[in-house]
């Protein structure tokens, strides 16, 4: 494999894990352990921290592999582009469902509204993927000499 296809791999992986980090922590804003005081954890910076360790690294990998494969086109990295939109789609939808199960002390307007943010931040993910799947490979060209 090129090197475009192992970053947009890496960029899925990326992609995978902030959904794992964001569906953990609402879960645990759901049912906090009694032994956590309600002023101990506040989920903002968590939540800055995930979009700076994940999700911010896996959109800069999609488009770097988009740039180095835009010239012939790969379905392959179109589609595993398109998967990592797709994961994410699905993973902040499912976190939005969430939001109504979270205690009150956590409801702040970055739990609230990350969800629908990335939800929709996805959908430059779905187009740049898509316009990978309609290019077609360039020709050679012959040398005479």
């Amino acid at each position: 494999m090129g090197l475009e296809k192992w970053l947009a791999v890496t960029s899925l992986a990326l992609f995978f894990m902030f959904i794992g980090q964001m569906i953990t922590l609402y879960l645990f804003m759901t049912e906090v352990p009694e032994g956590i005081d309600v002023f101990d954890f506040e989920p903002n910076p968590k939540i800055l921290q995930f979009i700076s360790i994940s999700v911010a690294p896996a959109g800069i990998l999609a488009g770097l592999s988009f740039l180095m494969s835009r010239r012939y086109g790969s379905k392959l990295i179109g589609y595993l582009i398109i998967a990592g939109g797709v994961v994410q789609v699905v993973g902040m939808a499912y976190c939005y469902t969430i939001v109504d199960r979270i205690e009150t002390e956590y409801l702040t307007d970055m739990v609230v509204y990350t969800p629908i943010l990335f939800m929709a931040l996805s959908i430059p993910v779905f187009i740049v993927g898509a316009s990978l799947l309609k290019l077609k490979k360039r020709r050679p060209k012959k040398e005479y000499f």
